[in-house]
């Protein structure tokens, strides 16, 4: 077969959660099939992290607008290859492709309605884009993959597709994330923090000032990617200026520093209102860390019954579990063994696997 994958923003510096989907998934087919041809198509970048194998073309199509890169060139150098399926990745894709096309729809966030203000102006234009290509491009697909059973529920409520059209492929996490950067000297609570409504930001501050209330350790909060403006206006908003002192906002963390970065956390927030998967909680828990982890969307599904599950809206319930890691020394060794356990469910080879059988399946029928 001919494969066909988009993988634009793989070479950019600062990676996202579809990015490292992408990449982790490729570099694994790169591993166990050499028997079919692939494209990966991208966009240029300063960190050329994925290189040509034997039946690997690595191909670079130039262009600064995102529109035009997919729908114009992606399009086109598929037809040119002779794809026998494209693979987009990323939740939108040509609405015109040529050849036989496959979509991951990570989310339908973009066709919900939004519950508050989005303060950034890249997140707003990527929304109205997204939902302008996506009511007219699923329909084109022979399949749709999204990563969790919660999405495809969204997806099919959302856009009325048959359920036998959306497959579930459950991302993974990267073996660079073990127990071997555990550390003892864990001094900070670890949060990725963002603009965007789902991520609970606000909330999460709100908890973290009540944990400060009942905690006699009372460590930083360490918020990753994120600067200390946004924090501020936040703490205001909720009434909770004057704690800034205790918290920290290092920026955008590279991923060679994150299992570092997890490995010295007493306890990772993941108090998202909505996520489709959440690759975060078993990095966490794949280096020892206890995780805090929404009630909410597929967040249980994929960290199960025995994980620290929160509601995301409840600031003492939330403030009381992060006193309850530091205070009950069994609980929280039960909590690092039962994340140890969870995480041999997932692997990118498992991922890349079951994307190796759609592509042969679609791509021939």
């Amino acid at each position: 077969m001919r494969i066909a994958i988009e993988a634009q923003r793989i070479f950019r510096t600062k990676k996202h959660g579809m990015d490292f989907v992408v990449l982790e998934m490729i570099r694994c087919l790169q591993k166990i099939d050499h028997k079919n041809e692939y494209w990966v198509f991208v966009a240029p970048g300063d960190d050329v992290c994925l290189e040509d194998t034997g039946n690997f073309h690595i191909v670079t199509l130039k262009s600064g607008f995102y529109p035009l890169w997919e729908q114009i060139l992606l399009p086109r150098a598929a037809r040119r290859v002779k794809a026998d399926i494209l693979h987009c990745t990323s939740n939108t894709a040509p609405l015109f492709p040529g050849v036989p096309l496959m979509l991951t729809l990570h989310d339908v966030i973009a066709l919900e309605k939004l519950t508050d203000r989005n303060s950034s102006t890249y997140q707003n234009l990527g929304r109205v884009y997204s939902r302008f290509v996506i009511p007219k491009v699923i329909g084109k697909c022979r399949k749709v993959v999204t990563v969790s059973e919660y999405e495809k529920e969204h997806i099919v409520s959302e856009t009325g597709l048959s359920p036998d059209k959306v497959i579930v492929n459950y991302n993974g996490y990267g073996t660079e994330f073990n127990s071997s950067v555990a550390s003892d000297d864990r001094n900070y609570l670890l949060f990725f923090g963002a603009p965007t409504p789902k991520k609970n930001m606000k909330g999460t501050l709100l908890a973290y000032s009540r944990y400060l209330d009942k905690s006699e350790k009372k460590l930083p909060l360490r918020i990753a990617d994120c600067d200390m403006s946004l924090v501020t206006s936040m703490l205001a908003e909720i009434g909770c200026s004057g704690i800034e002192e205790h918290i920290e906002c290092p920026g955008y963390i590279p991923h060679s520093e994150l299992p570092a970065t997890f490995g010295h956390a007493s306890a990772f927030l993941y108090t998202s209102l909505r996520e489709s998967f959440g690759i975060p909680q078993l990095e966490a828990m794949a280096c020892c860390t206890p995780a805090v982890i929404s009630n909410t969307s597929a967040l249980p599904e994929i960290a199960g019954e025995g994980a620290l599950l929160v509601d995301p809206l409840d600031a003492d319930g939330i403030a009381d579990m992060l006193v309850r890691l530091e205070t009950d020394e069994p609980f929280r060794r039960k909590a690092v063994e039962y994340g140890q356990e969870r995480i041999k469910k997932f692997s990118w080879e498992l991922t890349a696997k079951k994307a190796l059988e759609i592509y042969e399946s679609e791509g021939r029928s």
